[in-house]
């Protein structure tokens, strides 16, 4: 199955609902396309991993990438839900604690719109 990617805005946050695989080529090369995209414009990623049925090294090895490339661009990267495999694989390979991994979607908006706060705070003190 490949993998299909849909989005939805959610306020100022860009929700990337992710089904089928994340695997080596077309697959991880077409999220990191779409999300880098997204990481240059808008600035906050929620990716729901609920529907991805698999996912191999290079898919990890994408989603450090997009992490990082969002940290070097002040932007912010988190991924949700992910299915009992992938929350497996994460835990495996100690991913979940490069990656900031929510339960739920409404876990992870609540972290990204409060981390938007918490900068606005630091910037009134400046």
């Amino acid at each position: 199955m490949k993998l299909n990617l849909q989005t939805r805005n959610r306020e100022d946050v860009m929700i990337v609902h992710c089904h089928g695989r994340i695997v080596y080529r077309d697959e991880a090369a077409a999220l990191s396309r779409l999300v880098g995209q997204i990481i240059a414009n808008r600035g906050k990623v929620l990716l729901d991993l609920s529907g991805v049925s698999f996912i191999d090294g290079a898919g990890m090895g994408e989603l450090v990438l997009l992490h990082t490339w969002a940290q070097s661009r002040n932007a912010e990267l988190k991924c949700a839900n992910p299915s009992p495999l992938v929350r497996e694989l994460f835990d495996l390979t100690n991913l979940n604690s490069v990656l900031e991994v929510h339960a739920d979607l409404d876990d992870a908006l609540a972290a990204l719109q409060s981390s938007a706060y918490d900068s606005e705070e630091l910037c009134a003190d400046c």
